[in-house]
């Protein structure tokens, strides 16, 4: 006996075409796909007649995913969910460190990062980037602008997964910086050296798409400058998440030049 369902059924009125999917249901409308038998329940509008349940299922998981210009999975809903995230896990974490500090906990001494922590604790290079100075909310709400500003132009250009890489790469190139650059025992934290990625990022991106890049290469420069003025800034994250965003967008550029040359 075949294990496919059946087209038709015996009903009292000789051999009538029943609904594969609800045999007990009468219907002379068939699919345009398939052929087969699909009462009420189960059709689905098409550009002409109707679809089946199982023939849309089939179309939907053939349909090849939507892609940026630059490769990237086109996102779907929101376009900036990933920066929305990010956003809220910076504000989440900051809020956590005021709580847990009425509670003789510092969340700065766990997770931010000093170069001589490099080897035992590594994964400080990228918590570091979750947390802002507690003295200066400014610190954060600046990061956060910055972040939702870039994040709005470069996460429907690249994707969700390709931004979200990118950011993340981009604080760890920020803490390499400092490791390389900076005093061993240089206590780092904030988002700048992803933000700062973004920058470099979006530099690289708008000089492969022939767009000016006067204004990314003004703001790099008056933020670069800004950082050496001013005590107290980590000039060596920026430099390291700037560099690192770079390269991260230069491989996404280079991998979109080698797909079009291929559909060519």
């Amino acid at each position: 006996m075949s294990g496919e369902r059946p087209q038709y059924g015996a009903s009292t009125g000789g051999e009538v075409p029943v609904c594969p999917r609800h045999p007990d249901r009468p219907s002379y409308v068939t699919c345009q796909r398939c052929g087969r038998p699909v009462c009420p329940e189960c059709q689905r509008t098409a550009a002409v007649g109707v679809h089946c349940v199982d023939c849309v299922q089939q179309a939907s998981r053939r349909r090849p995913a939507l892609r940026t210009g630059l490769g990237g999975r086109a996102p779907r809903g929101s376009p900036m969910l990933v920066t929305w995230w990010l956003i809220g896990a910076n504000a989440a974490v900051y809020a956590l460190q005021w709580l847990v500090q009425a509670a003789g906990v510092s969340l700065l001494q766990m997770f931010a990062y000093a170069p001589m922590m490099t080897t035992s604790e590594p994964w400080r290079m990228l918590t570091s980037g979750f947390l802002h100075s507690m003295s200066s909310p400014l610190h954060l709400l600046l990061n956060m602008y910055m972040l939702y500003l870039f994040g709005r132009m470069l996460e429907p250009a690249l994707g969700r997964t390709r931004f979200l890489l990118l950011f993340l790469l981009s604080v760890l190139g920020g803490s390499v910086g400092v490791l390389l650059l900076s005093h061993p025992l240089s206590l780092v934290v904030g988002a700048s050296g992803g933000v700062f990625g973004l920058f470099g990022a979006l530099f690289v991106l708008q000089r492969h798409l022939g767009q000016s890049i006067t204004p990314i290469a003004v703001l790099i420069g008056v933020n670069i400058v800004f950082g050496f003025l001013f005590p107290g800034i980590a000039w060596q994250a920026h430099l390291g998440g700037l560099l690192t965003g770079a390269l991260v967008a230069f491989g996404y550029t280079a991998a979109a030049r080698r797909r079009a040359g291929r559909r060519r």
